[in-house]
């Protein structure tokens, strides 16, 4: 006797701080059950048989109603009830997620000339993630670049690029961000709010973040993918060098791209190779 259910999100992950409420035909409570650590409810109270319905809610998801139907065994099994993020919005299960590197890339693009890009990217960074349990906004970001892993494919661009006219890596080694926020911005996307570090000038910078997922990985972990960009204006951190050529078009566009294409796992720290 009693009710059983399990309680998920779309990608199937548990919802431990779920409630699960359920009324009869008259909308009078007559039960009231939390799932436990693994997303699920079993509870014995004894139901007379009958129609019922059954609410679940959750901090920060969007509140889910079923029907369920008791037999003369006072037995109701609701199955599974999946619950979208409010606003209809998702993000991976709250707890830390460290970035693996080897398998994200945090790169950069500059207009040439006017007519062309040059892209780059940073070869040694690291960075973590931590989503909260409650309130998704007070989640967190953190990341630290070395500004001397800048690569572009040409060893005196990026020897250049690593001088005082650019990064000015010798004194400026570290580009760190640190978020201050997230709004959501649609379905499996966000805003995050954050402070960037480059160059000594510490400016914010909003990322438009977008969720791709979660999935196994072979080494038995679990992994998120995550997309986001940012535009960045060269002048607010410094970044002034450039060159004119002819008909007055200036060699480096005053604007840069940033394109950072993410896998983190779950977890404090990575697997051991």
């Amino acid at each position: 006797m009693g009710l059983t259910a399990r309680i998920r999100t779309r990608d199937g992950w548990a919802v431990s701080h779920a409630v699960v409420t359920v009324a009869d035909a008259t909308g009078t409570q007559v039960l009231r059950a939390e799932a436990d650590p693994e997303g699920a409810v079993r509870d014995t109270t004894a139901l007379a048989p009958g129609a019922y319905t059954v609410i679940v809610t959750a901090v920060g998801y969007a509140p889910a109603a079923a029907s369920a139907l008791v037999t003369a065994s006072g037995r109701a099994e609701i199955g599974t009830v999946t619950l979208a993020r409010r606003g209809g919005t998702a993000l991976p299960p709250p707890g830390p997620w460290t970035v693996d590197p080897a398998h994200s890339t945090v790169g950069a693009v500059a207009r040439h000339l006017g007519i062309s890009s040059v892209r780059g990217r940073f070869t040694d960074f690291t960075a973590s993630v931590e989503i909260a349990p409650d309130d998704v906004g007070k989640s967190r970001v953190e990341a630290v670049i070395r500004a001397a892993s800048i690569d572009t494919g040409n060893t005196v661009r990026d020897t250049h690029l690593r001088s005082a006219d650019f990064l000015d890596a010798d004194a400026h080694p570290e580009i760190t961000y640190r978020s201050t926020g997230l709004t959501a911005a649609g379905p499996d996307r966000w805003t995050v709010h954050g402070d960037l570090s480059l160059r000594g000038v510490v400016r914010p910078v909003d990322l438009d973040l977008a969720y791709l997922g979660t999935g196994a990985d072979p080494w038995g972990g679990t992994r998120a993918a995550f997309r986001a960009t940012a535009d960045l204006h060269r002048e607010d951190f410094a970044l002034t060098y450039n060159q004119v050529v002819q008909a007055g078009i200036a060699a480096i566009g005053t604007t840069l791209k940033v394109e950072l294409d993410v896998q983190a796992v779950q977890g404090e720290s990575l697997p051991q190779a």
